[in-house]
């Protein structure tokens, strides 16, 4: 099985992050800290280490995005707090992505 290009990664990736969010809410963690970044970066990690590359800024898009309107703020507002902030937080999930794609890609070669 061939891991989906990065243009179809968008459809897992969203509801990645929407089960996610789900998920956080049920256990009463849909707040922003240290617990719902560390959340949706292991989400990053686990759609990353089945993609392709270049899927990773996708992957750290709608991580961000998710997190950002639910996690930071709650009733799906997306705010902006600032250029170093925000890059902070997308650089966090799309460089875990990246990574979990990296580490898988090595881990298949012979």
């Amino acid at each position: 099985m061939t891991a989906p290009s990065a243009g179809l990664s968008i459809v897992p990736a969203l509801l990645g992050a929407a089960g996610l969010t789900a998920a956080l809410g049920l256990v009463g963690e849909l707040r922003g800290g240290w617990f719902g970044t560390a959340a949706f970066a292991a989400g990053c990690w686990a759609l990353g280490s089945r993609s392709r590359l270049p899927a990773a800024p996708v992957i750290g898009l709608a991580a961000w995005l998710f997190h950002n309107g639910f996690a930071e703020h709650r009733y799906a507002e997306l705010r902006w707090q600032g250029w170093g902030f925000e890059t902070r937080q997308f650089a966090v999930f799309a460089g875990t992505a990246l990574l979990a794609a990296l580490t898988a890609r090595l881990s298949r070669r012979p």
